[in-house]
């Protein structure tokens, strides 16, 4: 079953039916229980009245036992041998003998012997001796033919000592038509009404169950719509409940809106990268067809620096190719006082010295990561120090909050409070007369930061007291 509204009818409709069947069955038995305890127990009562004639003495013959169909009477003696049966009484079962022929002469004349010594004065048979059992009696279930009529029975079995000291035991039944009616009428019902009940359950839980998919099938037409048509800006309905469906179609609009946001920002990553080679690109060209046209008009150091420019351009955005299809950093051990130094020691071109201020004992200032990549943060902070700073700039090194702080300062005019951040994305250059051949492609810092955060660290910037600015570097020590 492919529908979600089919599987759930059907185990809803599973777990119903198992349900009322273990229900069912635990009132079937338990109605039998009682009713065959209630059969018992007139058994019992109808024992105890012929066992109660057994111990006064009353013949075999005389016994009274009730209404032989309702309940069929059986004695046996010590040895299992029947003296007495009820009227009537042709076959029995399950009371440990099925005769139902006495197997001697009712023994009556000890009674009546009994009798005439009293008349006479003499002693008579102990009256001691004549009682019916107190204990509980037996139970068992059986069958009896009574006048051509078989039928099933409660058989309780009470034992009674008569005058002469015999012991007997008396079997009586109670039917059990009254059981077997109740428990036919109860399964018949409840096998009528179970596929009924199991219907209703099945319909009702497939229209519940219709109608809470019904927002999945809206959110489900709308995805399709936005993949056809690759338009990001529309967004799925959201149901007004405040259930799981309105919990997924709200994230589902939160993902179409990083998605959306990230395609753009890849388009615009592609513009903007196309644009920024674009101009080193026709001014290589341009040079290479006039030295090629005239090699005295060569500008050799020009196409060097063009093509040093485009080669650095290139780096960065292969770089942040990677870093998008998240690469994870190394996990080489770092010494970033070490690093920080030796990235300075290399930088010789630079129109303002870089004083460089790390802690003698360099102990805490290790971290894990890419060597490569954290030495392009640090040179991306130098350049753009250096690019804003009139008379200094200053690196600092010192562990701080269970991690490594690396500060880059400049004296130059400082980054404005409400572009702090702005300046962090790609291809942004803030205009304060930079020229393109001065400035960079607007890479660097928008690198830095990804670099510190794939590194499990932060980038910020701040304002470095009157006039400035400072960038400080975050990274974790190394675990």
């Amino acid at each position: 079953m492919r529908s979600v509204r089919a599987r759930a009818a059907l185990g809803a409709t599973v777990v119903v039916a198992l349900a009322l069947a273990v229900a069912g069955l635990a009132v079937l038995l338990v109605l039998r229980a009682n009713l065959t305890d209630q059969a018992g127990l007139q058994a019992e009562v109808a024992a105890r009245e012929v066992a109660g004639q057994l111990a006064l003495g009353v013949p075999y013959d005389r016994l009274e036992t009730g209404d032989e169909e309702d309940h069929p009477v059986q004695v046996t003696d010590e040895n299992g041998r029947v003296v007495a049966v009820s009227k009537d009484l042709e076959a029995i079962s399950g009371t440990g003998t099925d005769r139902v022929t006495p197997a001697a002469p009712a023994p009556s004349a000890a009674a009546e012997d009994g009798d005439e010594d009293d008349d006479d004065g003499t002693d008579s048979p102990d009256p001691a001796r004549r009682e019916v059992s107190t204990d509980d009696p037996d139970f068992a279930n059986g069958t009896a033919t009574v006048d051509g009529d078989r039928a099933d029975y409660r058989f309780a079995s009470v034992e009674a000592t008569n005058a002469a000291g015999l012991t007997l035991t008396v079997h009586a039944g109670a039917p059990l038509a009254a059981e077997q009616r109740a428990v036919g009428s109860v399964r018949g019902a409840m096998l009528t009404g179970l596929p009924v009940v199991l219907l209703v359950v099945a319909g009702v839980t497939w229209l519940v169950t219709r109608r809470a998919l019904r927002p999945v099938e809206g959110i489900r037409r709308e995805m399709a719509a936005i993949t056809a048509s690759e338009d990001l800006s529309r967004r799925v309905p959201e149901p007004g409940s405040h259930d799981e469906i309105a919990r997924l179609a709200r994230t589902t609009n939160e993902t179409l809106t990083a998605l959306e946001a990230s395609v753009e920002r890849q388009r615009r990553f592609v513009a903007d990268a196309s644009h920024e080679l674009r101009s080193p690109i026709a001014s290589l060209r341009t040079q290479l067809e006039v030295g090629a046209a005239h090699p005295e008009l060569l500008d050799v150091t020009g196409a060097v620096a063009d093509t040093v420019r485009l080669q650095a351009l290139a780096a960065d955005l292969l770089l942040l190719a990677r870093l998008d299809a998240g690469e994870r950093p190394g996990t080489a051990l770092l010494e970033l006082g070490a690093l920080v130094r030796e990235e300075v020691s290399q930088r010789t071109g630079d129109r303002i010295p870089v004083t460089v201020s790390v802690p003698e004992e360099a102990g805490g200032l290790e971290v894990t990561g890419s060597r490569t990549q954290l030495a392009r943060v640090v040179g991306n902070l130098l350049d753009n120090a250096e690019r804003h700073a009139r008379h200094a700039v200053a690196v600092a090194v010192r562990a701080e909050g269970g991690g490594v702080v690396v500060e880059v300062t400049d004296d130059g005019d400082g980054v404005p409070e409400a572009e702090r951040e702005r300046i962090f994305e790609r291809f942004v250059r803030l205009d304060d007369a930079r020229t393109r051949d001065e400035g960079g492609a607007g890479l660097g810092l928008a690198l830095a930061r990804d670099v510190a955060v794939r590194h499990g660290g932060r980038l910020a910037v701040t304002s470095a007291g009157e006039r400035g600015a400072r960038f400080a570097l975050w990274l974790p020590g190394a675990r």
